[in-house]
């Protein structure tokens, strides 16, 4: 049965924090999976939640720390010591440790690598820290199970053994030179069926996927999509095996990065959360919004210099939203295809033929809608040439606003700047800008204003 963390339960447990029964709270959280007691501790405050990371064993709490929010963990981290801290870092893989290391202060850092009795995993982290957390050197473990060329089978099991204990999951077994440098991968079924006195370089698969520590975690992501890859070995400069990086640790930075994507789509500059400080979630926002603004404020002054023309035919003011509203949807509709293409990178071919390809599809949309809208004109009473002059504007500006919201997410992408930043307010506001032009413009030349 799934377990349900209720109010009954959360207040249980409160209550036996206040009590300071730790044996009950032991005995009561024994059989709970230690994401639902992450689930928990972020229903109580940082002191009832460390008192319950302190007294609950390492191999635990360590797996907990990290299903926890940032924030949250944070602020537990503040109330550790940083020899607790250690000993929470121990129980970890590689790269969960490095993550809550980058997390600490400087000074706190240095003290908690000190408190690591265990030289090689402070050694690890170390090295580990230096590199870009979306490169896939700051994504590795340095856990892994790999064997020498030159082993015998039976050899080549004992050493298995023995590098399995502080392997959390053997998804793969990974071969090397006598320097170090990865040479193939593999196959259980391959070394349980090889006799005892046969070598790996007579079983193992020469052929095998890797990156280097400098590959992009996107560039990752999709190696190991398109290969259908559990494990992904990481090697450096020269070839030596460093690290890997498994599945569920690029599940954890596909979903950052996607919702970073959203928040900079919906026009939000910085990674915040809706539990973070008004000045926080101000800074994050209002840049955009400032951005929106200056847009309004531009398309107020283009309807100003159609002031003459609006006294004539004011019914033209009345679809002033309907115009931006259609510039706006379109641009964010054919920039979110685009972008979510190219992260999946399969946005190829010329542009050129991408351009015939958006003119073909706008200008088939853009007559459909414009016909609707001429009959419902016509259905109210609207002269024909006000009709006309509507309808034609309409397909000039989904058209516009098709182009836009292609090519600029496919532009910026070449200068390396993220293009999801063009599915939203930027993309909004040029086309709503451009929309009521357009709009004013085509009018002004069919109705003679």
């Amino acid at each position: 049965m799934q377990f349900q963390l209720t109010t009954e339960f959360i207040d249980q447990i409160e209550q036996l924090i206040v009590q300071r029964d730790g044996r009950a709270l032991k005995e009561l959280l024994s059989e709970i999976h230690f994401a639902d007691i992450a689930d928990l501790l972020e229903e109580l405050n940082s002191e009832e939640a460390t008192y319950v990371i302190k007294l609950l064993e390492s191999d635990i709490t360590s797996d907990t720390l990290m299903e926890l929010d940032e924030d949250v963990r944070e602020k537990i981290l503040d109330r550790l010591s940083p020899k607790e801290i250690a000993q929470e870092l121990v129980e970890m893989d590689s790269d969960d440790a490095a993550d809550v290391i980058a997390e600490l202060d400087e000074e706190v850092q240095e003290q908690v690598i000190e408190e690591i009795q265990d030289e090689e995993l402070a050694a690890d982290l170390v090295e580990l820290s230096q590199y870009d957390d979306k490169s896939a050197g700051g994504l590795m473990a340095r856990e892994l199970v790999k064997v020498k060329e030159t082993w015998t089978i039976a050899g080549c099991v004992r050493e298995m053994r023995r590098q399995a204990k502080n392997v959390t999951r053997v998804h793969s077994i990974y071969v090397t030179d006598k320097e170090g440098h990865l040479t193939g991968r593999l196959s259980l079924k391959d070394l349980l069926t090889a006799p005892d006195k046969a070598h790996i370089s007579d079983i193992f698969i020469p052929k095998v996927d890797y990156v280097t520590v400098e590959t992009d975690g996107e560039d990752v992501a999709k190696l190991m999509q398109k290969y259908d890859l559990e494990a992904i070995p990481v090697v450096d400069e020269e070839g030596m095996l460093v690290g890997r990086i498994t599945i569920d640790d690029m599940v954890d930075f596909i979903k950052e990065e996607a919702e970073r994507d959203y928040q900079l789509a919906a026009g939000i500059s910085e990674d915040v959360e809706a539990d973070d400080s008004v000045l926080l979630l101000t800074r994050a926002r209002l840049p955009w919004l400032v951005l929106g603004l200056i847009g309004g404020l531009a398309a107020v002054f283009i309807m100003q210099d159609f002031e003459a023309a609006l006294d004539r035919y004011a019914i033209l003011f009345f679809y002033t939203p309907l115009i931006a509203a259609m510039a706006g949807n379109v641009g964010v509709q054919s920039s979110a295809i685009i972008v979510q293409g190219l992260a999946n990178d399969v946005v190829k071919g010329s542009l050129f033929s991408r351009f015939v390809k958006e003119l073909s599809l706008s200008l088939i949309n853009g007559i459909s809608l414009a016909l609707l809208v001429v009959a419902f004109n016509q259905i109210i009473g609207q002269p024909v040439n006000v009709s006309l002059a509507i309808g034609v504007s309409l397909i000039a500006v989904i058209i516009m606003a098709s182009i836009i919201g292609t090519f600029v997410p496919i532009l910026l992408d070449k200068r390396g700047v993220d293009p999801a930043i063009a599915t939203g307010p930027f993309i909004t506001t040029s086309n709503d800008i451009f929309g009521i032009l357009i709009y004013f413009y085509i009018s002004k030349l069919i109705l003679h204003f």
